[in-house]
């Protein structure tokens, strides 16, 4: 028990210091739209993470046969990381409701919804991720049981929900201080990010298929 508990404290350790669109569009929604902008985000990331490693553990075989369309997931993904980014740079408006122009965001339950969703197809679309979980689920199943298994994800997705909530709150606390203007930086520092991911994507994916070409 001991064992599996470590192992899910390195894997979600690991998962949780890991560098990639995720992480930035966390702090872009906390600062943008405060703790529920924020919480929204991670939310649609957790339930993704939690499909994938169900499906990991469950049919393996499936997310095999999909890792075949991996080029088709990573253009689509790429897509829409691009996508966001380009509406982040230059359409996303900051909607302020403070009369003295301080950062109270606007939030309705559409908007839940939509930072949730993105939150999902983000992390979902994410060829890397379906890989991350393919692997290691491959691998602990080797050598554990299905309750060491669920010890070891259980673990490893908690410690990553936790660092979630750490990174959200840092950002609200960011976010009091800023307005509109400092905002609106913000989110076109941010949008680049995603397009350069995407595109950074796009290119390790050519590349890939010219190896193998």
């Amino acid at each position: 028990m001991t064992e599996a508990i470590l192992k899910g404290f390195g894997l979600g350790l690991i998962l949780a210091l890991s560098v990639g669109p995720v992480i930035f569009t966390i702090l872009k929604q906390s600062i943008n739209n405060g703790y529920r902008g924020g919480f929204s985000f991670v939310a649609g990331v957790w339930v993704s993470d939690i499909f994938l490693v169900v499906l990991s553990n469950t049919f393996s075989q499936l997310v095999t046969d999909a890792l075949e369309f991996r080029s088709t997931i990573g253009y689509v993904g790429s897509i829409f990381l691009i996508g966001m980014g380009i509406y982040f740079v230059f359409f996303k408006k900051v909607k302020m409701s403070g009369e003295d122009g301080s950062m109270t965001p606007t939030f309705s339950r559409s908007d839940f919804m939509k930072v949730f969703l993105s939150g999902f197809f983000i992390n979902t679309l994410n060829p890397s991720v379906i890989l991350f979980w393919l692997v290691n689920a491959t691998a602990f199943a080797a050598n554990h049981s299905l309750w060491q298994r669920v010890l070891i994800f259980s673990v490893c997705l908690g410690l990553n929900m936790i660092a979630d909530i750490i990174k959200v709150l840092m950002a609200g606390k960011i976010r009091q201080k800023l307005n509109a203007q400092n905002i609106s930086v913000i989110n076109k520092i941010s949008g680049t990010i995603l397009m350069l991911f995407g595109a950074a994507l796009i290119y390790g994916l050519l590349f890939l298929k010219q190896q193998q070409g």
